[in-house]
């Protein structure tokens, strides 16, 4: 298996409750699970910030999917590249409720945060200090 992981962002053409929130939820970790994808989701103020990890056809396939998925815009491909394990390998899904405030206490993403509008704004560098930072950080503990 070609193992890669897949960090995108997007922009959400209308607004999400968190009741939307929980029904886009568990409709990817329905489809997710059968597909072998895991991963987590950030959203934030109209915005998605998402890893997918997998079989490189399957992630590949997915975004490309959700190119034309009416409930995004902008889908940007931010890291698509291999990696040796999983780093979410529990989790069809996570989803976490994080503010600005967490984001902008994050060593390397502080001053980034204290300024941009949306993880659209995001490079290469900063999306995996992010993922670095979630995956060590506390609050990871508040996925939903």
């Amino acid at each position: 298996m070609d193992l890669v992981h897949c960090i995108y962002c997007s922009a959400a053409t209308k607004g999400f409750s968190p009741a939307d929130l929980a029904t886009l939820l568990a409709e990817c970790r329905e489809k997710n699970a059968r597909a072998g994808l895991t991963g987590m989701l950030l959203y934030s103020d109209g915005t998605f910030f998402q890893v997918l990890e997998g079989d490189r056809p399957v992630v590949e396939a997915l975004l490309e999917k959700l190119t034309s998925d009416r409930r995004h815009d902008r889908v940007t491909k931010i890291i698509l590249e291999p990696i040796e394990q999983r780093s979410f390998a529990q989790w069809t899904m996570g989803h976490s409720k994080i503010t600005k405030k967490q984001l902008a206490d994050i060593p390397g993403l502080n001053d980034f945060f204290a300024h941009a509008q949306s993880y659209m704004e995001l490079g290469e560098g900063r999306a995996k200090a992010l993922l670095s930072a979630f995956k060590e950080g506390a609050w990871r503990l508040s996925l939903s």
